[in-house]
Protein backbone atom coordinates (compact mmCIF):
# COMPACT_ATOMS: atom_id res chain seq x y z
CA UNK A 1 0.00 0.00 0.00
CA UNK A 2 1.10 3.24 -1.23
CA UNK A 3 1.05 5.33 2.38
CA UNK A 4 2.98 8.60 1.72
CA UNK A 5 4.09 10.62 -1.69
CA UNK A 6 6.51 13.59 -1.64
CA UNK A 7 6.85 15.74 -4.82
CA UNK A 8 9.46 18.55 -5.27
CA UNK A 9 9.95 20.43 -7.75
CA UNK A 10 8.00 18.42 -10.51
CA UNK A 11 6.37 21.18 -12.86
CA UNK A 12 4.05 23.55 -11.17
CA UNK A 13 4.52 21.63 -7.51
CA UNK A 14 6.84 23.27 -5.96
CA UNK A 15 6.38 20.65 -2.61
CA UNK A 16 3.48 18.21 -1.46
CA UNK A 17 3.46 15.61 0.70
CA UNK A 18 0.32 13.21 0.10
CA UNK A 19 -0.83 11.05 2.59
CA UNK A 20 -2.66 7.96 1.21
CA UNK A 21 -5.07 5.25 2.97
CA UNK A 22 -6.51 2.19 2.44
CA UNK A 23 -9.66 2.14 0.51
CA UNK A 24 -10.84 4.74 -2.59
CA UNK A 25 -8.59 7.48 -2.28
CA UNK A 26 -9.99 10.52 -4.54
CA UNK A 27 -8.08 13.46 -6.70
CA UNK A 28 -10.05 16.07 -8.02
CA UNK A 29 -9.74 19.55 -9.26
CA UNK A 30 -9.58 22.20 -12.37
CA UNK A 31 -8.41 21.15 -15.79
CA UNK A 32 -5.20 21.91 -16.20
CA UNK A 33 -4.83 22.14 -12.11
CA UNK A 34 -2.31 19.86 -11.99
CA UNK A 35 -4.18 16.35 -11.37
CA UNK A 36 -1.95 14.65 -14.18
CA UNK A 37 1.20 16.16 -12.96
CA UNK A 38 0.63 13.66 -9.58
CA UNK A 39 0.60 11.13 -11.74
CA UNK A 40 3.53 11.73 -13.31
CA UNK A 41 5.45 11.94 -9.95
CA UNK A 42 4.54 8.64 -8.80
CA UNK A 43 5.32 6.98 -12.23
CA UNK A 44 8.90 8.38 -12.34
CA UNK A 45 8.93 6.97 -8.71
CA UNK A 46 8.16 3.91 -9.91
CA UNK A 47 10.82 3.27 -12.85
CA UNK A 48 9.19 5.49 -15.48
CA UNK A 49 11.03 7.84 -17.97
CA UNK A 50 11.46 11.02 -17.06
CA UNK A 51 13.00 14.36 -18.65
CA UNK A 52 14.07 17.70 -17.88
CA UNK A 53 10.77 19.13 -18.82
CA UNK A 54 9.65 17.56 -15.51
CA UNK A 55 11.91 19.71 -13.36
CA UNK A 56 10.10 23.00 -12.21
CA UNK A 57 11.59 25.64 -14.36
CA UNK A 58 14.35 28.00 -12.13
CA UNK A 59 15.19 24.90 -10.05
CA UNK A 60 17.64 22.69 -9.99
CA UNK A 61 16.66 19.43 -9.30
CA UNK A 62 13.48 17.82 -8.66
CA UNK A 63 12.49 15.17 -5.97
CA UNK A 64 10.10 12.43 -5.57
CA UNK A 65 10.13 9.94 -2.83
CA UNK A 66 7.21 7.54 -1.57
CA UNK A 67 6.78 5.11 1.45
CA UNK A 68 5.25 1.38 0.29
CA UNK A 69 4.20 -1.34 2.32
CA UNK A 70 6.45 -3.91 1.25
CA UNK A 71 4.37 -6.73 1.28
CA UNK A 72 3.65 -7.22 -2.29
CA UNK A 73 7.71 -7.11 -3.07
CA UNK A 74 9.40 -9.90 -0.68
CA UNK A 75 10.66 -11.38 -3.43
CA UNK A 76 12.24 -8.63 -5.32
CA UNK A 77 13.60 -7.27 -1.95
CA UNK A 78 15.51 -11.07 -1.36
CA UNK A 79 16.51 -10.98 -4.61
CA UNK A 80 18.28 -7.56 -4.66
CA UNK A 81 19.64 -8.01 -1.11
CA UNK A 82 16.98 -4.76 0.64
CA UNK A 83 15.73 -4.63 3.73
CA UNK A 84 12.30 -3.18 4.43
CA UNK A 85 12.36 -0.75 7.02
CA UNK A 86 9.95 -1.72 9.91
CA UNK A 87 8.04 -3.45 7.01
CA UNK A 88 8.39 -0.14 4.79
CA UNK A 89 10.03 0.55 1.65
CA UNK A 90 11.10 4.02 0.86
CA UNK A 91 11.68 4.98 -3.02
CA UNK A 92 13.70 7.72 -4.39
CA UNK A 93 13.95 9.52 -7.44
CA UNK A 94 16.23 12.62 -8.00
CA UNK A 95 15.85 14.04 -11.40
CA UNK A 96 18.37 16.71 -12.20
CA UNK A 97 17.81 19.73 -14.17
CA UNK A 98 19.97 18.38 -17.45
CA UNK A 99 17.88 15.35 -17.01
CA UNK A 100 20.08 12.65 -15.10
CA UNK A 101 18.51 10.62 -12.40
CA UNK A 102 19.24 8.72 -9.57
CA UNK A 103 17.11 6.15 -7.55
CA UNK A 104 17.34 4.67 -3.95
CA UNK A 105 15.04 2.14 -2.67
CA UNK A 106 15.70 2.71 1.48
CA UNK A 107 18.87 4.43 1.06
CA UNK A 108 20.23 2.14 -1.12
CA UNK A 109 21.12 2.74 -4.74
CA UNK A 110 19.37 0.95 -7.60
CA UNK A 111 18.92 1.14 -11.34
CA UNK A 112 16.19 2.64 -13.07
CA UNK A 113 15.42 -0.87 -14.13
CA UNK A 114 15.42 -1.96 -10.67
CA UNK A 115 13.22 0.96 -9.52
CA UNK A 116 10.93 -0.27 -12.18
CA UNK A 117 10.55 -3.90 -11.79
CA UNK A 118 9.89 -2.96 -7.97
CA UNK A 119 7.28 -0.58 -9.30
CA UNK A 120 5.46 -3.80 -11.01
CA UNK A 121 4.95 -5.55 -7.55
CA UNK A 122 3.49 -2.28 -5.47
CA UNK A 123 1.26 -0.68 -7.87
CA UNK A 124 -0.56 -0.70 -11.19
CA UNK A 125 -0.86 2.39 -12.98
CA UNK A 126 -4.41 2.74 -15.20
CA UNK A 127 -3.53 5.42 -17.74
CA UNK A 128 -5.21 6.37 -21.33
CA UNK A 129 -2.13 3.76 -22.74
CA UNK A 130 -3.99 1.10 -21.49
CA UNK A 131 -6.97 1.98 -23.38
CA UNK A 132 -4.99 2.18 -26.73
CA UNK A 133 -3.45 -0.88 -25.71
CA UNK A 134 -6.67 -2.63 -25.39
CA UNK A 135 -7.29 -1.51 -28.46
CA UNK A 136 -4.56 -3.16 -30.27
CA UNK A 137 -4.87 -6.79 -31.00
CA UNK A 138 -1.10 -7.63 -30.61
CA UNK A 139 -1.73 -7.42 -27.05
CA UNK A 140 -4.86 -9.23 -26.62
CA UNK A 141 -3.19 -12.90 -25.84
CA UNK A 142 -1.17 -11.10 -22.90
CA UNK A 143 -4.16 -9.74 -21.13
CA UNK A 144 -6.00 -13.59 -21.55
CA UNK A 145 -2.61 -15.47 -20.24
CA UNK A 146 -2.42 -12.72 -17.28
CA UNK A 147 -5.61 -13.08 -15.90
CA UNK A 148 -5.96 -16.60 -16.32
CA UNK A 149 -2.94 -17.22 -14.84
CA UNK A 150 -1.69 -19.58 -17.48
CA UNK A 151 2.39 -19.40 -16.46
CA UNK A 152 2.77 -23.10 -16.10
CA UNK A 153 2.02 -23.64 -19.26
CA UNK A 154 3.30 -21.19 -21.02
CA UNK A 155 6.53 -22.31 -19.15
CA UNK A 156 6.50 -25.65 -20.36
CA UNK A 157 5.62 -24.31 -23.92
CA UNK A 158 8.37 -22.10 -24.28
CA UNK A 159 11.19 -24.15 -22.90
CA UNK A 160 10.06 -26.70 -25.52
CA UNK A 161 9.91 -24.13 -28.89
CA UNK A 162 14.04 -22.54 -27.45
CA UNK A 163 14.64 -26.69 -27.38
CA UNK A 164 13.28 -26.87 -31.16
CA UNK A 165 14.39 -23.32 -32.51
CA UNK A 166 18.08 -23.99 -31.25
CA UNK A 167 17.97 -27.22 -33.64
CA UNK A 168 16.52 -25.49 -36.05
CA UNK A 169 19.03 -23.23 -36.09
CA UNK A 170 22.03 -25.92 -36.19
CA UNK A 171 20.08 -27.68 -38.73
CA UNK A 172 20.17 -24.54 -41.01
CA UNK A 173 23.97 -24.18 -40.43
CA UNK A 174 24.31 -27.36 -42.33
CA UNK A 175 22.28 -26.48 -45.29
CA UNK A 176 24.51 -24.75 -47.82
CA UNK A 177 24.76 -24.91 -51.72
CA UNK A 178 27.61 -26.77 -53.44
CA UNK A 179 29.30 -23.81 -54.48
CA UNK A 180 29.46 -22.37 -50.91
CA UNK A 181 30.51 -26.21 -49.65
CA UNK A 182 33.41 -26.21 -51.99
CA UNK A 183 34.78 -23.14 -51.33
CA UNK A 184 34.87 -23.72 -47.86
CA UNK A 185 36.15 -27.41 -48.43
CA UNK A 186 39.09 -25.79 -50.68
CA UNK A 187 39.84 -23.25 -47.71
CA UNK A 188 39.88 -25.64 -44.67
CA UNK A 189 41.92 -28.03 -46.95
CA UNK A 190 44.78 -25.24 -47.54
CA UNK A 191 44.44 -24.59 -43.79
CA UNK A 192 44.90 -28.27 -42.72
CA UNK A 193 47.93 -28.94 -45.16
CA UNK A 194 49.49 -25.58 -44.01
CA UNK A 195 49.28 -26.67 -40.50
CA UNK A 196 50.29 -30.46 -40.62
CA UNK A 197 53.33 -29.61 -43.04
CA UNK A 198 54.70 -27.95 -39.81
CA UNK A 199 54.48 -30.15 -37.67
CA UNK A 200 54.04 -27.81 -34.69
CA UNK A 201 55.10 -28.86 -31.06
CA UNK A 202 53.80 -26.98 -27.91
CA UNK A 203 56.81 -24.91 -26.74
CA UNK A 204 59.01 -24.95 -30.05
CA UNK A 205 58.63 -21.06 -30.39
CA UNK A 206 60.64 -20.68 -27.06
CA UNK A 207 63.09 -23.33 -27.32
CA UNK A 208 64.60 -22.65 -30.85
CA UNK A 209 64.41 -18.74 -29.41
CA UNK A 210 66.65 -19.83 -26.50
CA UNK A 211 68.59 -22.61 -28.84
CA UNK A 212 69.34 -19.12 -31.63
CA UNK A 213 70.53 -16.64 -29.11
CA UNK A 214 72.90 -19.67 -27.73
CA UNK A 215 74.53 -19.78 -31.27
CA UNK A 216 74.48 -15.88 -31.91
CA UNK A 217 76.52 -15.52 -29.25
CA UNK A 218 78.48 -18.98 -28.72
CA UNK A 219 81.85 -17.29 -29.62
CA UNK A 220 81.72 -15.27 -26.49
CA UNK A 221 80.28 -18.24 -24.88
CA UNK A 222 83.16 -20.53 -25.71
CA UNK A 223 85.63 -18.00 -24.93
CA UNK A 224 84.57 -17.59 -21.49
CA UNK A 225 83.95 -21.51 -21.35
CA UNK A 226 88.16 -22.32 -21.91
CA UNK A 227 89.06 -19.24 -19.58
CA UNK A 228 87.07 -20.97 -16.68
CA UNK A 229 88.10 -24.33 -17.73
CA UNK A 230 92.09 -23.14 -17.76
CA UNK A 231 91.42 -21.67 -14.30
CA UNK A 232 90.40 -24.80 -13.05
CA UNK A 233 92.86 -27.31 -14.63
CA UNK A 234 95.44 -24.60 -15.84
CA UNK A 235 97.19 -24.92 -19.43
CA UNK A 236 98.96 -28.09 -18.25
CA UNK A 237 97.11 -29.49 -15.79
CA UNK A 238 99.88 -28.69 -12.65
CA UNK A 239 99.01 -24.95 -12.24
CA UNK A 240 95.30 -24.72 -12.30
CA UNK A 241 92.46 -24.48 -8.92
CA UNK A 242 91.58 -28.11 -9.18
CA UNK A 243 95.49 -29.17 -9.07
CA UNK A 244 96.38 -26.77 -5.89
CA UNK A 245 93.29 -27.60 -3.60
CA UNK A 246 94.93 -31.19 -4.17
CA UNK A 247 97.73 -30.10 -3.19
CA UNK A 248 95.86 -28.41 -0.16
CA UNK A 249 94.37 -31.37 0.50
CA UNK A 250 96.61 -33.14 0.76
CA UNK A 251 98.85 -31.56 2.60
CA UNK A 252 95.84 -30.99 5.14
CA UNK A 253 95.53 -35.13 5.18
CA UNK A 254 98.97 -35.48 6.62
CA UNK A 255 98.41 -33.99 9.34
CA UNK A 256 94.92 -34.67 10.13
CA UNK A 257 95.59 -37.74 12.35
CA UNK A 258 97.60 -34.99 15.10
CA UNK A 259 94.59 -32.67 15.07
CA UNK A 260 90.51 -32.51 14.55
CA UNK A 261 90.62 -29.20 13.15
CA UNK A 262 93.19 -30.12 11.02
CA UNK A 263 90.96 -33.24 9.96
CA UNK A 264 87.84 -31.26 9.32
CA UNK A 265 89.94 -28.62 7.30
CA UNK A 266 90.68 -31.38 4.74
CA UNK A 267 87.23 -32.83 4.88
CA UNK A 268 86.61 -29.16 3.63
CA UNK A 269 89.31 -29.03 0.95
CA UNK A 270 88.14 -32.63 -0.51
CA UNK A 271 84.27 -31.50 -0.48
CA UNK A 272 85.70 -28.19 -2.84
CA UNK A 273 88.21 -31.10 -4.98
CA UNK A 274 84.77 -32.49 -5.88
CA UNK A 275 82.86 -29.53 -6.88
CA UNK A 276 85.43 -28.00 -9.06
CA UNK A 277 85.79 -30.98 -10.87
CA UNK A 278 82.20 -31.21 -11.29
CA UNK A 279 82.02 -28.23 -12.89
CA UNK A 280 84.77 -29.09 -14.91
CA UNK A 281 83.05 -31.73 -16.17
CA UNK A 282 80.24 -29.55 -16.89
CA UNK A 283 81.96 -26.72 -18.46
CA UNK A 284 83.07 -28.88 -21.02
CA UNK A 285 80.17 -30.50 -21.63
CA UNK A 286 78.56 -27.60 -22.54
CA UNK A 287 81.36 -26.55 -24.52
CA UNK A 288 81.06 -30.13 -26.99
CA UNK A 289 77.27 -28.98 -27.16
CA UNK A 290 78.42 -25.88 -28.97
CA UNK A 291 78.67 -27.73 -32.02
CA UNK A 292 77.69 -23.94 -33.99
CA UNK A 293 77.38 -24.53 -38.19
CA UNK A 294 75.60 -21.74 -39.76
CA UNK A 295 73.22 -24.38 -41.66
CA UNK A 296 71.86 -25.06 -37.86
CA UNK A 297 71.35 -21.30 -37.60
CA UNK A 298 69.43 -20.55 -40.83
CA UNK A 299 66.99 -23.24 -40.33
CA UNK A 300 66.18 -22.14 -36.96
CA UNK A 301 65.48 -18.39 -38.50
CA UNK A 302 63.93 -19.86 -40.82
CA UNK A 303 61.28 -22.76 -38.83
CA UNK A 304 60.70 -19.23 -36.30
CA UNK A 305 59.77 -17.49 -39.37
CA UNK A 306 57.30 -19.65 -40.36
CA UNK A 307 56.01 -19.96 -36.50
CA UNK A 308 55.66 -16.44 -36.78
CA UNK A 309 53.51 -16.56 -40.01
CA UNK A 310 51.43 -19.01 -39.03
CA UNK A 311 50.67 -17.22 -35.53
CA UNK A 312 49.49 -14.54 -37.69
CA UNK A 313 47.09 -16.92 -39.11
CA UNK A 314 45.96 -19.24 -36.51
CA UNK A 315 46.62 -18.18 -33.22
CA UNK A 316 49.28 -16.58 -30.98
CA UNK A 317 50.12 -19.51 -29.58
CA UNK A 318 51.21 -23.17 -30.58
CA UNK A 319 47.95 -24.15 -28.40
CA UNK A 320 45.95 -22.15 -30.27
CA UNK A 321 47.01 -23.32 -33.69
CA UNK A 322 46.69 -26.95 -32.69
CA UNK A 323 43.38 -25.91 -31.75
CA UNK A 324 42.52 -24.11 -35.04
CA UNK A 325 44.01 -27.77 -36.67
CA UNK A 326 41.64 -29.88 -35.09
CA UNK A 327 38.51 -27.60 -35.31
CA UNK A 328 39.22 -27.09 -38.85
CA UNK A 329 39.49 -31.14 -39.31
CA UNK A 330 36.34 -31.48 -37.53
CA UNK A 331 34.24 -28.78 -39.82
CA UNK A 332 35.77 -30.40 -42.76
CA UNK A 333 34.47 -33.63 -41.80
CA UNK A 334 31.09 -32.10 -40.41
CA UNK A 335 30.90 -30.38 -44.45
CA UNK A 336 31.76 -34.25 -46.01
CA UNK A 337 29.25 -35.59 -44.05
CA UNK A 338 26.83 -32.27 -44.26
CA UNK A 339 24.19 -34.79 -45.48
CA UNK A 340 24.30 -37.59 -43.40
CA UNK A 341 24.80 -35.21 -40.64
CA UNK A 342 21.86 -33.04 -41.61
CA UNK A 343 19.46 -35.77 -41.95
CA UNK A 344 20.07 -36.56 -38.52
CA UNK A 345 19.51 -33.47 -37.43
CA UNK A 346 16.32 -32.56 -39.25
CA UNK A 347 14.70 -35.64 -38.00
CA UNK A 348 15.97 -34.52 -34.50
CA UNK A 349 14.35 -30.53 -35.37
CA UNK A 350 10.99 -32.41 -36.31
CA UNK A 351 10.79 -34.48 -33.02
CA UNK A 352 10.76 -31.49 -31.24
CA UNK A 353 8.64 -29.27 -33.29
CA UNK A 354 6.28 -31.93 -32.76
CA UNK A 355 7.01 -31.35 -28.77
CA UNK A 356 6.26 -27.85 -28.90
CA UNK A 357 3.51 -28.65 -30.74
CA UNK A 358 1.62 -30.81 -28.56
CA UNK A 359 2.88 -28.44 -25.80
CA UNK A 360 1.16 -25.21 -27.84
CA UNK A 361 -1.50 -27.60 -28.30
CA UNK A 362 -2.17 -28.05 -24.40
CA UNK A 363 -1.51 -24.42 -23.80
CA UNK A 364 -4.20 -23.57 -26.35
CA UNK A 365 -6.82 -25.72 -24.92
CA UNK A 366 -6.04 -24.00 -21.62
CA UNK A 367 -6.40 -20.58 -23.01
CA UNK A 368 -9.91 -22.00 -24.93
CA UNK A 369 -11.20 -22.91 -21.22
CA UNK A 370 -9.70 -19.94 -20.07
CA UNK A 371 -11.49 -17.60 -22.42
CA UNK A 372 -14.91 -19.01 -21.35
CA UNK A 373 -14.25 -17.63 -18.00
CA UNK A 374 -12.87 -14.26 -18.87
CA UNK A 375 -16.46 -14.09 -21.06
CA UNK A 376 -18.28 -14.50 -18.63
CA UNK A 377 -16.61 -12.35 -15.76
CA UNK A 378 -16.43 -9.64 -18.25
CA UNK A 379 -19.97 -9.38 -19.28
CA UNK A 380 -20.97 -9.75 -15.74
CA UNK A 381 -18.61 -6.49 -14.69
CA UNK A 382 -19.68 -4.72 -17.64
CA UNK A 383 -23.53 -5.53 -16.94
CA UNK A 384 -22.63 -4.36 -13.60
CA UNK A 385 -20.78 -1.05 -15.44
CA UNK A 386 -24.63 0.39 -17.07
CA UNK A 387 -23.79 -2.31 -20.27
CA UNK A 388 -26.90 -4.57 -19.82
CA UNK A 389 -27.05 -5.80 -23.79
CA UNK A 390 -23.18 -6.34 -23.95
CA UNK A 391 -21.64 -9.45 -25.37
CA UNK A 392 -18.06 -10.59 -25.31
CA UNK A 393 -16.66 -12.96 -27.01
CA UNK A 394 -12.89 -14.01 -26.69
CA UNK A 395 -11.57 -15.45 -30.53
CA UNK A 396 -8.79 -17.86 -30.79
CA UNK A 397 -7.47 -18.96 -34.16
CA UNK A 398 -4.68 -21.81 -33.70
CA UNK A 399 -2.58 -22.51 -36.25
CA UNK A 400 0.32 -25.44 -35.03
CA UNK A 401 2.41 -25.23 -38.29
CA UNK A 402 2.88 -21.32 -37.31
CA UNK A 403 5.05 -21.60 -33.85
CA UNK A 404 5.58 -18.37 -32.07
CA UNK A 405 7.56 -17.70 -28.55
CA UNK A 406 3.45 -17.30 -27.40
CA UNK A 407 2.45 -20.15 -28.84
CA UNK A 408 0.65 -21.14 -32.08
CA UNK A 409 -2.86 -18.72 -31.08
CA UNK A 410 -3.87 -15.35 -32.05
CA UNK A 411 -6.31 -13.39 -29.76
CA UNK A 412 -8.85 -11.09 -30.38
CA UNK A 413 -11.69 -9.56 -28.16
CA UNK A 414 -15.39 -9.30 -29.97
CA UNK A 415 -17.81 -6.74 -28.44
CA UNK A 416 -21.22 -6.30 -29.27
CA UNK A 417 -22.60 -3.67 -26.52
CA UNK A 418 -26.20 -3.07 -27.79
CA UNK A 419 -28.68 -5.80 -28.61
CA UNK A 420 -29.15 -6.99 -31.87
CA UNK A 421 -25.69 -5.93 -33.26
CA UNK A 422 -23.06 -8.30 -34.83
CA UNK A 423 -19.58 -8.77 -32.43
CA UNK A 424 -17.28 -6.99 -33.46
CA UNK A 425 -13.41 -5.29 -32.85
CA UNK A 426 -13.45 -3.54 -30.00
CA UNK A 427 -11.25 -0.54 -31.88
CA UNK A 428 -14.12 -0.84 -34.35
CA UNK A 429 -16.95 -0.92 -32.43
CA UNK A 430 -16.44 0.75 -28.38
CA UNK A 431 -17.36 4.24 -27.69
CA UNK A 432 -14.71 5.97 -25.60
CA UNK A 433 -16.77 5.30 -22.76
CA UNK A 434 -17.50 1.50 -23.08
CA UNK A 435 -13.44 1.49 -23.74
CA UNK A 436 -12.93 2.66 -20.43
CA UNK A 437 -15.21 0.57 -18.79
CA UNK A 438 -14.57 -2.41 -20.82
CA UNK A 439 -10.82 -1.94 -19.23
CA UNK A 440 -12.63 -1.16 -15.74
CA UNK A 441 -13.69 -4.53 -16.10
CA UNK A 442 -10.45 -6.24 -17.29
CA UNK A 443 -8.88 -4.53 -14.45
CA UNK A 444 -11.17 -5.66 -11.69
CA UNK A 445 -10.92 -9.30 -13.38
CA UNK A 446 -7.08 -8.98 -13.18
CA UNK A 447 -6.53 -8.06 -9.56
CA UNK A 448 -8.05 -10.77 -8.38
CA UNK A 449 -4.45 -12.65 -9.20
CA UNK A 450 -2.22 -10.05 -9.60
CA UNK A 451 -1.57 -9.69 -5.73
CA UNK A 452 -0.58 -5.80 -6.63
CA UNK A 453 -1.98 -3.85 -3.14
CA UNK A 454 -2.38 -0.55 -4.95
CA UNK A 455 -4.20 0.33 -8.08
CA UNK A 456 -4.55 3.87 -10.22
CA UNK A 457 -7.00 5.15 -12.20
CA UNK A 458 -6.34 7.59 -14.49
CA UNK A 459 -9.02 8.79 -17.42
CA UNK A 460 -11.38 6.15 -16.20
CA UNK A 461 -14.44 8.42 -16.66
CA UNK A 462 -13.33 9.20 -20.36
CA UNK A 463 -16.51 9.28 -21.88
CA UNK A 464 -18.55 8.35 -19.22
CA UNK A 465 -21.68 9.86 -17.83
CA UNK A 466 -25.14 9.62 -15.92
CA UNK A 467 -26.16 6.19 -14.39
CA UNK A 468 -22.74 5.08 -16.18
CA UNK A 469 -20.30 7.33 -14.04
CA UNK A 470 -22.48 6.22 -10.90
CA UNK A 471 -21.77 2.76 -11.62
CA UNK A 472 -17.84 3.13 -12.63
CA UNK A 473 -17.89 4.72 -8.85
CA UNK A 474 -19.70 1.56 -7.51
CA UNK A 475 -17.23 -0.33 -9.13
CA UNK A 476 -13.84 1.27 -7.86
CA UNK A 477 -15.72 1.32 -4.45
CA UNK A 478 -15.78 -2.46 -4.29
CA UNK A 479 -12.42 -2.85 -5.84
CA UNK A 480 -11.19 -0.32 -2.69
CA UNK A 481 -12.80 -2.89 -0.30
CA UNK A 482 -10.10 -5.44 -1.53
CA UNK A 483 -6.52 -3.17 -2.14
CA UNK A 484 -5.95 0.32 -2.42
CA UNK A 485 -7.38 2.49 -4.97
CA UNK A 486 -6.37 5.76 -5.71
CA UNK A 487 -7.92 7.78 -8.51
CA UNK A 488 -8.36 11.39 -10.75
CA UNK A 489 -11.39 12.21 -11.80
CA UNK A 490 -13.92 15.36 -13.22
CA UNK A 491 -17.21 13.08 -12.29
CA UNK A 492 -19.39 13.89 -9.50
CA UNK A 493 -20.87 10.51 -9.32
CA UNK A 494 -17.09 9.04 -9.16
CA UNK A 495 -15.73 11.28 -6.80
CA UNK A 496 -18.97 10.96 -4.12
CA UNK A 497 -17.78 7.07 -3.23
CA UNK A 498 -14.13 8.83 -2.13
CA UNK A 499 -13.18 7.40 1.43
CA UNK A 500 -10.14 10.24 1.26
CA UNK A 501 -11.00 13.20 -0.62
CA UNK A 502 -7.71 15.24 -2.38
CA UNK A 503 -8.14 18.89 -4.03
CA UNK A 504 -6.20 19.86 -6.32
CA UNK A 505 -5.93 22.98 -5.95
CA UNK A 506 -4.28 25.83 -8.95
CA UNK A 507 -2.54 29.63 -7.44
CA UNK A 508 -0.74 32.31 -8.40
CA UNK A 509 1.41 34.14 -6.21
CA UNK A 510 4.25 36.59 -7.41
CA UNK A 511 4.05 35.91 -11.25
CA UNK A 512 5.00 32.46 -10.43
CA UNK A 513 2.43 29.48 -10.57
CA UNK A 514 1.66 26.94 -7.53
CA UNK A 515 -0.46 23.54 -7.17
CA UNK A 516 -1.20 22.42 -3.93
CA UNK A 517 -3.24 18.55 -2.86
CA UNK A 518 -5.09 19.47 0.01
CA UNK A 519 -6.98 16.87 1.95
CA UNK A 520 -11.37 17.45 2.20
CA UNK A 521 -12.89 17.53 5.42
CA UNK A 522 -16.72 16.64 5.41
CA UNK A 523 -17.87 20.24 4.48
CA UNK A 524 -14.82 20.70 1.88
CA UNK A 525 -16.20 17.26 0.06
CA UNK A 526 -19.53 18.90 -0.18
CA UNK A 527 -17.97 22.44 -1.89
CA UNK A 528 -15.88 20.51 -4.11
CA UNK A 529 -18.68 18.03 -5.50
CA UNK A 530 -21.02 21.44 -5.86
CA UNK A 531 -18.17 22.60 -7.45
CA UNK A 532 -17.99 19.28 -9.95
CA UNK A 533 -22.24 19.60 -10.45
CA UNK A 534 -22.57 23.11 -10.98
CA UNK A 535 -18.94 25.19 -11.42
CA UNK A 536 -18.69 27.93 -10.03
CA UNK A 537 -22.08 28.28 -9.59
CA UNK A 538 -22.26 26.93 -5.56
CA UNK A 539 -25.26 27.66 -4.08
CA UNK A 540 -27.34 25.73 -1.12
CA UNK A 541 -29.26 23.72 -3.70
CA UNK A 542 -25.93 22.13 -5.17
CA UNK A 543 -24.30 21.87 -1.29
CA UNK A 544 -27.62 19.88 -0.32
CA UNK A 545 -27.66 18.00 -3.42
CA UNK A 546 -24.17 16.78 -3.13
CA UNK A 547 -24.57 16.35 0.90
CA UNK A 548 -27.17 13.93 -0.41
CA UNK A 549 -25.14 12.37 -2.67
CA UNK A 550 -22.43 11.70 -0.15
CA UNK A 551 -25.40 10.34 2.04
CA UNK A 552 -25.89 7.89 -0.98
CA UNK A 553 -22.24 6.80 -1.70
CA UNK A 554 -21.92 6.51 2.15
CA UNK A 555 -25.08 3.89 2.22
CA UNK A 556 -23.93 2.02 -0.21
CA UNK A 557 -20.50 1.33 1.10
CA UNK A 558 -22.14 0.56 4.12
CA UNK A 559 -24.59 -2.28 2.43
CA UNK A 560 -21.28 -3.05 0.83
CA UNK A 561 -19.66 -3.61 4.09
CA UNK A 562 -22.73 -5.73 5.42
CA UNK A 563 -22.73 -8.17 2.35
CA UNK A 564 -18.84 -8.77 3.08
CA UNK A 565 -19.48 -10.34 6.29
Amino acid sequence: MLQILHIENIAVIERADIEFEQGLNIMTGETGAGKSIVIDALGAVLGGRVSRDLVRTGADRAVVSAVFSSGGATSWCDENGIEPDDGNLLLMRNITADGKTSCRVNGVPVTVSQLRSLGECLLDIHGQNDGQRLLNERYHRSYLDSISNLSEYIDEYRRRYEKYREKEKESSSFEMDESEKERRIDTLTYQINELESAEIRVGETEELSSRRDLLKNSVRITQSIEEAFRALYGGDRSDGAVTLISDAENAAASGARYSDELSKISQKLTELRYSAEDAAEELRDLRESLDFSPEELDYIENRLALLRRLARKYGPEESDMLDFLENAKDELGNIEYAEEHLVRLQAECEKLRKGAQEAAGRLSEKRREAADVLEKRVENELKQLSMGSVRFKVEITSDPDKLTADGCDEVSFLLSANAGEELGKISKIASGGELARIMLAMKNVLAENDGIETMVFDEVDTGVSGIAAQRVGEKLCQLSRLRQVICVTHLPQIAVFADHHFEIRKEERNGRTFTLVVPLDVAGRKREIARLTGGDNVTDVTLASAGEQIENANSYKKQLKESSR
